[in-house]
């Protein structure tokens, strides 16, 4: 039999970082969770680590494959018997020159960044209309917004997605289904420290009114609060998540010194 005791929501990528996050604010509210990821292992350790069996469901795709996100679905509606949330947030982060990008890796990184927001919101809106509407919150950056080097698949996906977005939002808010965006800047993740040496890190600080980097739970607290009520009027917008990285231009390290 169906559960229905409190709401869903479904989390693509979910099995560490930022979707991690998402899933566990959703559960600290009282909803129940669905996570999704490619990496089988890793999200099995999550859910054991958890320890919400009853109310976390962890679900092993690719968010990129059309049949599984099918077959994903239909496990949550048999499990649940309703969505009422999807949060976007699967990603592929590919950092090459743009000579030296692969057509298969630009073809990969469109697939998961662009096209798995596509078919998940395809697959969990119908859902979603049947229990009177819902909210969608596709997962941007930065990278979307501004150029950079070494981002040319990652940053057009992303750019790609906000408008996505935007279409989603057009189309299914006719029908109670609000989408939205949330755009994070540099946040301080277990993969950004790994990769993000001193220097870069103090490059980004320089070039963020608020001199850190995000937290993890600083992201999911933006997509709890798009995917509430009190965000019941706002559809088709694009929140970022920067700390005022997209406002400002340069010269901040040289107004601190002053």
């Amino acid at each position: 039999m169906p559960i229905a005791l409190s709401k869903v929501v479904v989390v693509t990528g979910a099995a560490r970082g930022i979707g991690l996050a998402i899933a566990r604010r959703f559960l600290a509210g009282n909803w129940r969770a669905v996570l999704l990821d490619i990496d089988g292992p890793t999200l099995a350790a999550t859910a054991r680590g958890l320890g919400r069996e009853a109310q976390a469901l962890p679900i092993e795709c690719d968010v990129a494959e059309p049949g599984q996100v099918g077959d994903a679905i239909d496990q949550v509606v048999a499990r649940f018997g309703r969505i009422d949330a999807l949060v976007n947030n699967a990603g592929i982060a590919l950092f090459k020159p743009l000579l030296e990008t692969t057509y298969e890796e630009w073809a990969r990184v469109l697939a998961v960044n662009l096209s798995g927001p596509f078919l998940c919101t395809q697959a969990c809106a119908p859902v979603m209309l049947k229990g009177g509407g819902g909210s969608v919150v596709n997962i941007g950056s930065i990278s979307g917004v501004r150029a950079s080097t070494l981002r040319v698949a990652y940053g057009t996906s992303k750019a790609a997605l906000a408008h996505l977005t935007r279409q989603q939002a057009a189309e299914l808010g006719n029908a109670g289904i609000r989408v939205n965006g949330v755009a994070p800047g540099p946040v301080d993740t277990a993969m950004a420290r790994q990769v993000h040496t001193p220097a870069i890190r103090a490059d980004y600080h320089d070039a963020i009114p608020l001199n850190r980097y995000g937290t993890e739970e600083e992201i999911a607290a933006a997509v709890w609060f798009l995917c509430s009520d009190e965000a019941s009027y706002i559809n088709g917008q694009m929140l970022a998540v920067d700390g005022g990285f997209d406002a400002s231009g340069i010269g901040l390290r040289a107004l601190r010194e002053e």
